[in-house]
């Protein structure tokens, strides 16, 4: 199929037009930037940089949609002085809950980066926010939208691997050259929080299982320059089933291999186990042996995934009380390092 058709295929029709505003340039705006091409019907017209990282905007404003928004230094500004119907918020961690609540107050429909809030009291007044002013609310989750992890839901919901009684989880990557916000647990507030919420809610995404309770550690070795941030982690949680779960996470990874990351998930269960890796790909040792899983799912987006249930009433594949236990497991494994105490963990 020719380049042109491919993309009148997965263009998406909304019922209406809808303006969307950019806050902050920190994170993954490009999951935000790249599908709207997809989205004719969605005009992304004013942008805040809300004191992102300056290699972050020069990078961001090549683009042209982003380019041809009308540009503002603060979002309170942004917010004031244009008419919007959607904002996606994408500054840092420590004044992302603030942002959110500014967008709330105003009954505007918004997707944010990951965390919602670096603490429980913050993290409270997003969702009471949300419910007070009656909005839809998505979250950066990219990655339970990837093909390997949707198969592996799809093999625990077809009862192959049985019950999941233990989930192993990593994410590894290289350091390269931080942020400067990154650097300051006032503007990052950890590791865990950043991102461990990614593999947190993968790990019951694929598994159907929640967390009840959370034990951490996270220290910073090395390197100076990194500042408050810490370079290893690990979490151990209880499921909803009486399983464990654990998740390390590193800085650590050699410059001198390929690919910035190591993501691995293995999901053990009572009949048989399921995992990835980059490697190896989606592996399941069952009943009927051991096989690779070579017909995956089509990738997803997010943001496509928030606009059709915001605007065209479909069914999220992303709810919000997923959104709410995966912030509410984070902070749980995020106090648990810090206070070194086991943190029971809020459910919906």
């Amino acid at each position: 199929m020719a380049a042109a058709a491919i993309a009148r295929s997965q263009t998406v029709r909304l019922p209406r037009k809808i303006r969307l505003a950019l806050i902050g340039y920190d994170g993954h705006p490009e999951e935000i930037i790249r599908p709207l091409a997809r989205f004719p019907d969605v005009e992304l017209v004013a942008v805040a940089d809300a004191g992102s990282d300056p290699r972050a905007v020069q990078s961001i404003l090549r683009n042209p949609l982003v380019a041809r928004a009308r540009r503002y230094p603060s979002y309170l500004e942004l917010l004031r002085r244009e008419q919007i119907d959607c904002v996606a918020i994408c500054n840092n961690n420590g004044e992302r809950a603030a942002a959110i609540l500014a967008c709330a107050e105003r009954k505007l429909n918004l997707i944010a980066e990951k965390p919602f809030a670096v603490s429980r009291r913050e993290l409270a007044a997003v969702i009471a926010a949300v419910g007070k002013y009656g909005i839809h609310a998505g979250m950066l989750l990219p990655m339970r939208f990837a093909p390997p992890y949707l198969a592996m839901k799809n093999i625990v919901g077809s009862g192959e691997v049985g019950e999941v009684a233990q989930i192993d989880a990593q994410k590894s990557y290289q350091l390269d050259d931080r942020p400067e916000w990154q650097k300051h647990a006032r503007t990052y507030g950890s590791t865990i929080l950043w991102i461990g919420i990614h593999m947190i809610d993968l790990m019951s995404f694929t598994s159907g299982r929640a967390f009840t309770q959370a034990a951490s550690f996270q220290a910073h070795l090395s390197y100076p320059e990194l500042g408050d941030m810490q370079n290893v982690t690990a979490t151990i949680f209880r499921l909803d089933n009486g399983g464990t779960a654990t998740l390390r996470m590193d800085y650590l990874r050699p410059a001198s291999v390929p690919g910035h990351g190591d993501d691995r998930l293995r999901l053990a269960g009572t009949r048989g186990i399921v995992e990835f890796q980059e490697e190896t790909g989606v592996t399941v040792l069952g009943p009927r042996g051991k096989r690779t899983v070579a017909d995956l799912p089509p990738q997803g987006s997010v943001f496509a995934d928030f606009l059709r249930s915001t605007y065209a009433a479909a069914a999220p594949a992303l709810t919000w009380p997923e959104i709410v236990r995966a912030n509410q497991a984070t902070l749980a494994a995020h106090e648990a390092a810090q206070t070194g105490t086991m943190v029971s963990i809020q459910t919906p």
